[in-house]
């Protein structure tokens, strides 16, 4: 029986990685994996086929691998939480008095 062994740190002060995965895209992609088994618990429960439960959790599984990855490679380990903070950020600031600069 072979001995698998799984390099997770690069080094030190550097971001967790597994398998191509960096930091919380890690926890990602384990939370929909506990999300899937739920739902082909939900759906074995109201008398879908398991062969159509696994076909479904499958394809959604697929989906989901692929999408985390290309999120991973794309924003990599803080660049997610930039984007999204960028996205809240306003366009401009309007001031329609100039009260603010006059009474200081």
């Amino acid at each position: 029986m072979a001995n698998s062994v799984y390099k997770i740190n690069k080094g030190i002060n550097q971001s967790i990685e597994f398998k191509g995965l960096k930091a919380q895209y890690i926890w990602y992609l384990g939370g929909g994996i506990v999300i899937l088994m739920v739902m082909f618990a939900i759906l074995y429960f109201f008398g879908l086929p398991s062969y159509l439960c696994v076909g479904i959790i499958a394809a959604i599984g697929t989906v989901m691998v692929i999408k985390i990855y290309k999120m991973s490679h794309k924003y990599g380990e803080h660049g997610l939480m930039k984007a999204l903070a960028k996205k809240r950020l306003p366009k401009a600031l309007r001031s329609r008095t100039r009260n603010l600069f006059i009474k200081l």
